[in-house]
């Protein structure tokens, strides 16, 4: 099947057709089933589209899911294996330590500082990034949409907190 592409629209009558001559403006009814013609042609192809977006989206969150529940595992054997070498760590330090001439506890208490300084630097980092995923910004927007509110501050809360009455002046005309 070979198709001519002539850069015209394929649903328009050639110009020089047996209904009506060449500059001719066509009929109402005809230019009417025209627009029906290409109104169903649109709607058709949106709702094509319409479905496979919904199929490439379903897909997405399939592929997602799948390789979230991937990544928590091998997340987990991370975990276990980076905690398992970090006190493996920390016993070598606690050694090489008291080889130098500290005490036991003076070792563990300097293996100990350092656990600590490490786990505060990554609880403050922890807590920025969680209150990056808050989304404020996007409830912000959302809230001035009227489309979201958060419990116990509506819109009418922050007009409480404004000026009661500025006194107007004078007006110019």
């Amino acid at each position: 099947m070979t198709e001519r592409v002539t850069g015209e629209d394929p649903r328009e009558e050639p110009a020089g057709s047996a209904h009506r001559a060449p500059g001719e403006v066509p009929h109402l009814d005809e230019s009417i089933r025209r627009i029906r013609a290409a109104a169903t042609e649109t709607f058709s192809s949106g709702l094509d589209s319409g479905r496979a977006l919904r199929k490439l989206v379903s897909a997405d969150f399939a592929l997602s899911r799948s390789a979230l529940g991937r990544g928590l595992a091998w997340a987990a054997v991370a975990v276990v294996f980076g905690a398992s070498a970090w006190l493996l760590t920390m016993g070598a330090a606690i050694a090489l330590l008291q080889s130098w001439g500290l005490s036991w506890l003076a070792s563990i208490s300097i293996a100990t500082l350092i656990s600590l300084v490490v786990t505060c630097i990554a609880a403050w980092r922890v807590s920025v990034f969680f209150d990056y995923a808050g989304m404020h910004a996007t409830r912000r927007q959302l809230s001035r949409l009227g489309l979201y509110s958060e419990a116990g501050h509506s819109r009418d809360d922050d007009d409480d907190d404004a000026p009661a009455a500025t006194p107007k002046g004078p007006s110019t005309p």
